[in-house]
């Protein structure tokens, strides 16, 4: 589905890279650190994207430490988000029913999009990663989200997402944005940098990758790898490994749109429903 949030149209927009460590199950702390670094970036970005279960690191602890939509770290995200005048997106552990029983209530690693506005557009989690036991914590969400935000359509995705072409398919041009927030292990690092490349040439779209370093409560560690590439595949930023780092790239809206009229293979792309 598209969200629109009536703000003015841009052909170019500022995007920030916000690698970061995050303190392991410790919103409060990891909340603070980002709001100290949101100020500095007041006036100089558009979108900050953050790591996946920014708030959290990737704990399997859903029901402790899931939030509803109303809690505290959405209506903080909100707040900043208006205070700098900027959007943020990321991925945080939320609850739905919380007025229904223990029993009938759902967990997901929700992604998230909040515009300047205030205004709220989540995506949650299709694929989980059963290898870390996260189906036996969250449940799956079975909807994409296209997100429209400065004249530009912006696909939010999480992690294990990454692996799953099919999900991700740009048909017919919708999105020019696609982001991937995540947990990834630096031992399938490899993968990452790979395949967010592949996303970025078989989409024809700006792909942008952000994920966490240091080393989490079950001791994986993370070196990074966030990464900014054009629809041609080219690298246009990348983040040093195992340093945090936020880092503000511009992209350009006219490019991508002459690049997919003077080279339009997705006109050739197969059709096909996603069950």
């Amino acid at each position: 589905m598209h969200n629109t949030d009536g703000q003015e149209k841009l052909e170019t927009i500022r995007v920030s890279l916000f690698q970061t460590d995050i303190i392991w199950e410790n919103k409060s702390a990891n909340l603070i650190s980002l709001y100290e670094e949101l100020k500095k970036l007041s006036g100089l970005t558009d979108i900050v994207i953050l790591p996946e279960m920014f708030s959290t690191g990737f704990s399997m602890n859903s029901h402790t430490l899931a939030e509803p939509i109303t809690g505290n770290t959405i209506s903080l995200l909100q707040q900043w988000a208006s205070t700098f005048q900027l959007a943020i997106a990321g991925s945080y552990i939320a609850v739905d029913g919380t007025e229904c029983s223990s029993q009938e209530q759902k967990f997901y690693n929700r992604g998230f999009f909040i515009t300047p506005e205030k205004k709220a557009f989540y995506y949650d989690k299709r694929h989980l990663f059963r290898m870390g036991s996260e189906p036996d914590s969250f449940d799956a969400g079975n909807q994409r989200t296209l997100i429209s935000y400065r004249g530009w359509n912006i696909c939010l995705l999480v992690c294990y997402d990454l692996r799953f072409p099919v999900w991700s398919r740009n048909a017919n041009n919708e999105y020019d944005l696609l982001i991937y927030v995540a947990n990834w292990p630096e031992s399938r690092r490899q993968v990452w940098d790979v395949l967010l490349q592949a996303r970025a040439l078989e989409n024809m779209s700006y792909v942008c990758g952000v994920n966490r370093i240091g080393k989490d409560g079950n001791y994986i560690q993370y070196n990074g790898g966030s990464v900014l590439y054009s629809s041609k595949g080219e690298l246009l930023y990348k983040c040093v490994d195992n340093k945090e780092e936020v880092s503000t790239i511009k992209i350009d809206l006219s490019s991508l749109r002459q690049f997919r009229k003077k080279f339009p293979a997705w006109k050739d792309a197969d059709h096909f429903t996603i069950d």
